[in-house]
């Protein structure tokens, strides 16, 4: 698989970058800022979000690594490395955990290996691969060097599965990421929607959609139900992502501020 910063294309917006300058960063270029930017325009609260999606990536590895003896963890989409990445959170609770990371960004995985350092007792790894073909995940050698997948493992889907544009297309590429995993394994899943919008935000979201301005491809209550079928719900379901695993949202954030859903689900 070829990797290196020649292929990094650094006049296309790339989810991980835009999501990197949302989040505070510098790992990011002009052409990703001035999609954010557009974004912020038609939703200014769209880095509330992303802030917002951070901590429940948290909350979703602590739930995981504490309550459900998870030692492995498939972080797909991990984008640009920040703080309390899925292996700093996993490790302070479990420092043998074991984590893989993937993205389909050369820039991600250069910063990856230089800064996503693992505990001693632990270990981490890095993909350069896509969501779109689950094999050359499961069957990547540094994968199956770092992973057990006779052993439960989390997958980690964190504002990712919404790159998947299509009604239903999602849900094959899942089925294929669980299917050779063992009972007892977790999804972890934050996703955004369009559920919470006014009609008129909703109409404006679907109009960048339509025109380009706008990669995330929403997806409502109903579909994440049929994502995840097949799979036992963790409580407390699917709920607004500040929900999760929270007794209620902070009470300076609105559902329609921030738009994702998060679920997690347990293999049979």
């Amino acid at each position: 698989m070829a990797s290196g910063n020649d292929k990094i294309n650094t006049d296309v917006a790339h989810p991980a970058r835009r999501y990197n300058y949302w989040l505070g960063g510098k790992d990011n270029f002009a052409a990703d800022r001035a999609s954010a930017d557009e974004i912020e325009r038609a939703f200014p609260t769209a880095r509330t979000a992303a802030l917002a999606n951070r901590d429940t990536l948290g909350r979703m590895v602590t739930y995981l690594a504490r309550e459900a003896g998870i030692r492995q963890f498939l972080d797909i989409g991990t984008g640009l490395p920040t703080v309390d990445n899925t292996h700093e959170v996993a490790q302070r609770i479990a420092p043998d955990s074991h984590i893989v990371y993937v993205d389909n960004d050369p820039l991600v995985m250069t910063h990856a290996r230089a800064l996503l350092t693992s505990s001693p007792e632990g270990k981490t790894a890095y993909i350069e691969a896509d969501l779109r073909d689950p094999q050359s995940i499961l069957a990547h050698p540094q994968l199956l060097e770092v992973l057990d997948l006779n052993q439960p493992t989390a997958v980690m889907l964190i504002a990712v599965a919404h790159f998947i544009p299509g009604p239903g297309a999602a849900k094959p590429l899942l089925d294929a990421l669980l299917e050779p995993l063992a009972s007892g394994s977790h999804v972890a899943l934050t996703h955004m929607t369009t559920d919470f919008m006014t009609p008129e935000d909703r109409k404006t979201y679907t109009t960048m959609l339509e025109t380009g301005k706008s990669d995330v491809w929403p997806r409502g209550e109903q579909e994440l139900e049929e994502l995840l079928a097949g799979l036992d719900l963790v409580e407390p379901g699917i709920v607004l992502g500040t929900r999760w695993k929270r007794e209620a949202t902070p009470d300076d954030l609105t559902p329609a501020q921030t738009n994702y859903w998060a679920a997690m689900a347990r293999k049979p």
